[in-house]
């Protein structure tokens, strides 16, 4: 089995599976009637409460179960922002939260509010005391994902929660990759999770208020989950969400280190097998099973495509793909590589010889994906004095940084290559390429179309 895309859905689990099929007879009545039916449906949706609560590490009665992960933010950020209206109307969140955080802060931007963005190093790593620092007297909410859902890296939550309570500043946490791992670092006021990322159906999310932390729901008041989570409980799959979370619990002590070294081996591996690639993300705070690489003078989708083709099921934060035509928000925050970009997340279970057969397949289809790109570039390079110019305007990555490559031997030490271009990701791209090949950025400037780039030839 080569499916390598565990962190956008993880494989349902044998548990979930059979508490899925199991509970279809049994949970199917209302639970807030009282009748026999009604009985035994509350006492499932009760115990898959109190399992929850307990992988999550707070109160049952603190426990709501939601429709998703991202209808869980959606509700936690709201709900936190409304009780908190008092203080103000400042959000901080980091510059690499998944796009359902980055977009409750647009609502709340859009209705008169301000938010703050910290900004991460090039691991994708945040600083604590950067949180400080964006801290004020009218801060109502901070949130926080546990690790990141592209590159894996693995967030100091402790600290920033520290940070955040000395402040009296509620922390909202976004767990989705992590929980299935383990339990979150202790501090933070709100949780959010997503039942598909560790094997649990699909529809079902997690969203955890501790007692003391002002919260008012958002929209119209419902009954059922303490107003939180308006409608009919579907529970059998919470049943299912609750059951695979404490199993995948059981299971990841061993299976964690397991998946670490073979990631870790892909980390090492494919720096050696495929040439001008970068592996991004923390080599050491990162989940087990996620690994990050960029190739150079590669089209992402082309490259999903021909792993496709050979059996494998991976993922990619590129510019180039079918659904954008901008970097990924994450790798453009990172400041790293996004061309040509492949996320392996690994799910429970995977097979070694999978592994390596990955490692087999890689270098042909990258080399097949720059065949199909490479192209003369004599047409689009002239020389203005000094400085010898691209132009790649109405090209898209990776041609741009492909057609650089191929001139920057053809300028003195210390000469000048000017890249025009109008595709957004050479903004990201052209620097990473810069310091991946020891050549100095010099930075960009207006030109009469699109963007011009500056490039010393530095070795």
């Amino acid at each position: 089995m080569g499916y390598f895309d565990a962190a956008s859905a993880a494989p349902l689990h044998p548990i979930a599976r059979q508490a899925l099929l199991a509970s279809l007879d049994e949970g199917w009545a209302d639970p807030a009637r009282l009748y026999r039916e009604g009985r035994r449906a509350r006492v499932l949706l009760d115990a898959a409460r109190e399992a929850a609560a307990e992988a999550v590490g707070c109160r049952p009665d603190e426990l709501t179960f939601t429709s998703s992960g991202t209808r869980s933010v959606h509700t936690g950020i709201a709900g936190a922002l409304a009780g908190r209206r008092r203080i103000g109307r400042h959000l901080i969140v980091s510059a690499v939260e998944h796009s359902s955080v980055l977009h409750s802060a647009e609502l709340l931007e859009a209705a008169g509010g301000s938010v703050t963005q910290v900004a991460v190093d090039r691991a994708g790593l945040v600083d604590p005391a950067a949180y400080g620092d964006a801290l004020r007297e009218d801060t109502a909410l901070a949130c926080l994902q546990s690790a990141n859902h592209e590159v894996g890296t693995e967030q100091p939550v402790g600290a920033v929660a520290e940070v955040c309570r000395e402040a009296g500043v509620p922390l909202l946490v976004d767990a989705a990759q992590s929980l299935g791992w383990g339990p979150v670092d202790r501090g933070w006021s709100l949780l959010t999770a997503s039942a598909h990322k560790w094997g649990g159906p699909s529809g079902v999310g997690l969203l955890a208020v501790r007692k003391g932390v002002r919260f008012a729901a958002q929209g119209p008041v419902d009954e059922r989950e303490s107003g939180r989570a308006p409608g009919f409980e579907n529970i059998p799959a919470i049943v299912a969400a609750a059951a695979s979370l404490r199993a995948v619990r059981a299971e990841v002590a061993e299976e964690a280190v397991r998946l670490r070294e073979l990631t870790g081996r892909i980390r090492a591996r494919v720096p050696r097998l495929v040439s001008d690639v970068e592996v991004v993300g923390d080599p050491v705070r990162r989940l087990p099973g996620v690994v990050t690489f960029s190739c150079l003078y590669v089209d992402g989708e082309a490259l999903l495509h021909e792993l496709d083709r050979e059996g494998f099921s991976v993922s990619s934060g590129s510019s180039c793909t079918s659904s954008t035509l901008t970097p990924s928000h994450v790798l453009r925050a990172m400041g790293v590589l996004s061309e040509g970009n492949v996320r392996v997340s690994l799910p429970l279970g995977a097979a070694e010889e999978d592994v390596e057969r990955f490692l087999t397949v890689l270098p042909r289809a990258v080399t097949a994906v720059r065949e199909k790109l490479g192209a003369p570039v004599s047409e689009t390079v002239v020389r203005e004095a000094d400085v010898l110019v691209v132009d790649s305007l109405g090209k898209r990555c990776p041609i741009p940084v492909i057609e650089l490559a191929k001139v920057i031997g053809d300028v003195p030490v210390g000469g000048l290559v000017r890249v025009l271009s109008d595709d957004e990701a050479a903004r990201l791209d052209i620097p990473a390429w810069c310091e991946m090949r020891n050549q100095e950025y010099v930075g960009e400037e207006p030109a009469d179309q699109g963007t011009a780039y500056l490039i010393r030839r530095a070795s």
